[in-house]
C-alpha cells in the first residue's frame, strides 16, 4: 500500500478521502486537540501527532509516497484580509520545507479559491518554482465539491506536484455525470428522526444543494452557518443559519429548523460512521474547515493511479 504524511489534518476529511483513494497514513500532524481526538477515535491505528507543523521533522519520512495537507486558508480567503505570504498563518513555506525533507513522489495541498486570484499570481509562481527546483511538475486546479457527489457549492483549489519522471501519468479527476442530492433529499431522514410532522414539506423546500459551509477560524466564528449572504442562502432552503441544534426538531416544531453537527458533517461529505468529537463550536469548526472526503478521494485516486502505473521509458 502507498503511504502518506498529512499536515494540518483537521477532522480527517482529506485523510479519509485519501484512504478511500488507496493510501495508508504514516503520520498525521494536527495542532488542535479536538481534531486529534476525532482522528484517534475514528482510526485508532493512525499515527496522529499532536503539535505545530513548524516543529515537525520530515526527514524520518524521506521517500514517502505522498505529502498532503490542507494548509490554513485565512491568508488567501476573501473573508479575511488576503495577506498571503505576510499572514502569520501561511504554512505553504512549511509545506515546501517538508517536501524538501521528505522528497515524496507526490504532493497534494488544498486551499480556498481565493488563492487563484490575480493578487496571488506572484506567490503561486514562487511556489511552483520552488517545487520545480526540487524536481516536481506542479499544477493548480479549481474543483467544485458538487461535481464529485457532495451536496454543497464548495469550490476548492487543489495543488498537485508529481516527481517529474512520473508526472506524465497524472490526470485530474473528471466530474461525475450525476448531480448530487438536494439538501432535502440528503438530510430528510435526520430531520425526521424525532417524528417532525413538517419534515416532508421541508424536504420539498430544500430542493437545491447547500451553500459553502463556513467553519470559522480559531480566533473568530462560532457554531452558525456563516455571514449574512450564506445565512440568506440557507434560509431559501428552509434552514435557520443562526446556529446549530443538538438534535433534530421535535414532532410539533413549527418554523425553520437548524442543522445539527451530524447534518453539517453529511453536507460536507463525511459518512455517518465518522464521529466528530468536541463541543458544538469545536465540532462545527472541524466540519466547516474540512476538505470534503469525496473530493479528496477523487484527487487521491488519480495520484494513486499515477504512482502505481507501469511507466515505460524509452532507452536510447
Amino acid at each position: 500500500m502507498l503511504n502518506s504524511v498529512e499536515i494540518c489534518a483537521g477532522a480527517g476529511g482529506q485523510a479519509l478521502g485519501l484512504e478511500m483513494g488507496g493510501f495508508g497514513h504514516a503520520a498525521l500532524v494536527e495542532i488542535e486537540p479536538a481534531a486529534c481526538a476525532t482522528l484517534r477515535h475514528n482510526r485508532p491505528a493512525w499515527n496522529v501527532m499532536e503539535g505545530d507543523v513548524r516543529a515537525f521533522d520530515g526527514v524520518a519520512y524521506r521517500g514517502i509516497d505522498l505529502l498532503a495537507g490542507g494548509v490554513p486558508c485565512p491568508p488567501f480567503s476573501k473573508a479575511g484580509k488576503q495577506l498571503g505570504a505576510n499572514d502569520e498563518r501561511n504554512l505553504f513555506p512549511e509545506a515546501i520545507r517538508l517536501v524538501d525533507e521528505c522528497r515524496p513522489k507526490a504532493v497534494m495541498l488544498e486551499n480556498v479559491r481565493g488563492l487563484l486570484d490575480a493578487i496571488f499570481d506572484d506567490y503561486r509562481n514562487h511556489v511552483e518554482q520552488q517545487l520545480k527546483k526540487l524536481g516536481y511538475t506542479p499544477g493548480w486546479r479549481l474543483l467544485n465539491a458538487s461535481d464529485f457527489g457532495v451536496s454543497q457549492l464548495r469550490p476548492r483549489v487543489v495543488f498537485v506536484a508529481i516527481r517529474k519522471e512520473l508526472a506524465h501519468g497524472f490526470h485530474w479527476p473528471e466530474p461525475l455525470q450525476a448531480a448530487p442530492p438536494s439538501v432535502g433529499e440528503l438530510l430528510y431522514d435526520l430531520m425526521a428522526a424525532n417524528g417532525w410532522k413538517g419534515a416532508a414539506r421541508w424536504r420539498k423546500t430544500a430542493n437545491a444543494i447547500a451553500p459553502t459551509l463556513v467553519g470559522g477560524s480559531k480566533k473568530h466564528g462560532g457554531p452558525d452557518l456563516g455571514p449574512s449572504r450564506a445565512k440568506a442562502a440557507w434560509a431559501s432552503l428552509g434552514v435557520d443559519g443562526m446556529g446549530l441544534w443538538d438534535d433534530a426538531p421535535p414532532a410539533d416544531f413549527v418554523g425553520m429548523p437548524r442543522l445539527t453537527t451530524r447534518m453539517a458533517a453529511r453536507v460536507q461529505g463525511f459518512p455517518d460512521s465518522w464521529t466528530i468529537l468536541g463541543k458544538k463550536t469545536a465540532a462545527y469548526r472541524q466540519i466547516g474547515n474540512a476538505f470534503p472526503p469525496p473530493v479528496a478521494a477523487a484527487v487521491g485516486g488519480q495520484i494513486h493511479a499515477c504512482l502505481t502505473a507501469k511507466h515505460f521509458f524509452k532507452v536510447a
